[in-house]
């Protein structure tokens, strides 16, 4: 079973810049997406960002489109979620998690089966 482990949350003002990484425990010929994914208090989950292993392509939700930049280091089984230009309403639990069942490449958070524990972002001033 794939495990999950994000860090890199944190406090920061608006305007600045955090890094999260997520280290996988298996090598990502044991799962077909990876995705990024965002709660904030009294809100659904949301995807954020995913990688296809098929292809490499990488998608992004529209309101982070152009700040945030999702990469994958395989050597390290590891991926990051690079966020600049941080707004208070990116302020949310961010969560790492793979589709290991099937090669469906979606920012819906149904088609995937294993999550992290999840780590704290905020923005605030």
């Amino acid at each position: 079973q794939v495990q999950l482990v994000e860090s890199g949350g944190g406090l920061v003002q608006p305007g600045g810049s955090l890094r999260l990484s997520c280290v996988v425990s298996r090598s990502e010929m044991d799962y077909y997406v990876i995705g990024w994914f965002r709660q904030a208090p009294g809100k659904e989950r949301e995807g954020v960002s995913c990688i296809s292993n098929h292809d490499g392509t990488i998608y992004y939700v529209d309101s982070v489109r152009g700040r945030f930049t999702m990469s994958k280091d395989n050597a390290k089984n590891t991926v990051y979620l690079q966020m600049n230009s941080l707004k208070p309403e990116d302020t949310a639990v961010y969560y790492c998690a793979v589709n290991s069942r099937k090669r469906v490449v979606t920012l819906t958070r149904y088609e995937y089966d294993i999550w992290g524990q999840g780590t704290q972002v905020t923005v605030s001033s």
